[in-house]
């Protein structure tokens, strides 16, 4: 069986865990995990991403506050232009004691069934951007961090720059690489009358 501290998410936060009021800087670079994103806009597996910030330790577990940056891959939602470019975003999380927890939990349900009239949903008071330690408070994995907080963060709409000019809705050329690109203007209604008169005269000529 897999040992937490051998994840490639890993962090080790032995010294502090444990002990409120320690504190730790962390300065690290992690694989992007799977499924950030999609072909049209995400961060490739694999990928690296640095970590830098601080852990600090409290009563109930440790709070983790800090910048998380890598590469974003993209295509300009105008042009389709791919884009690769720096994209960050700023975190912080709680990482509970197991033990507490758990408690935690059982004291919600106690209290549930105590009282029917009061319906409590387990894990509603913790914070979405809450994650496990490992069993023995030594190890906080990062992968599922790291997906969540990216994948919130990803643009829905991303340019290759502020005044992308797009595809021209007639051919597809890419007007920035083409900016004197044009068709002429016709009326489409008499498009038809003109393919017609144009066949009568190439049958009336030969």
């Amino acid at each position: 069986m897999p040992r937490p501290e051998d994840s490639p998410w890993a962090i080790s936060v032995t010294q502090i865990a444990s002990h409120p009021g320690e504190h730790a800087t962390i300065d690290t670079t992690l694989p992007a995990p799977s499924g950030i994103g999609d072909r049209i806009v995400g961060i490739s597996q694999g990928a690296d991403i640095h970590v830098e910030g601080s852990i600090d330790s409290i009563v109930d577990g440790l709070v983790l506050s800090a910048r998380v940056s890598t590469r974003l891959q993209a295509q300009c939602t105008r042009c389709l232009t791919p884009i690769d470019r720096d994209w960050q975003a700023d975190v912080t999380a709680f990482f509970p004691y197991q033990m507490q927890a758990e408690d935690k939990r059982a004291n919600a349900a106690g209290h549930a069934n105590r009282d029917e009239d009061i319906d409590i949903i387990a894990g509603e008071d913790e914070s979405e951007d809450t994650y496990p330690l490992s069993p023995d408070g030594g190890t906080a994995d990062m992968e599922a961090l790291l997906r969540d907080t990216f994948a919130e963060h990803l643009p829905t709409q991303l340019l290759c720059r502020k005044d992308c000019r797009g595809l021209c809705p007639q051919c597809g050329v890419n007007l920035n690489e083409h900016p004197e690109h044009h068709h002429d203007a016709g009326d489409l209604r008499f498009a038809g009358l003109a393919d017609l008169k144009a066949r009568l005269e190439r049958e009336q000529q030969s």
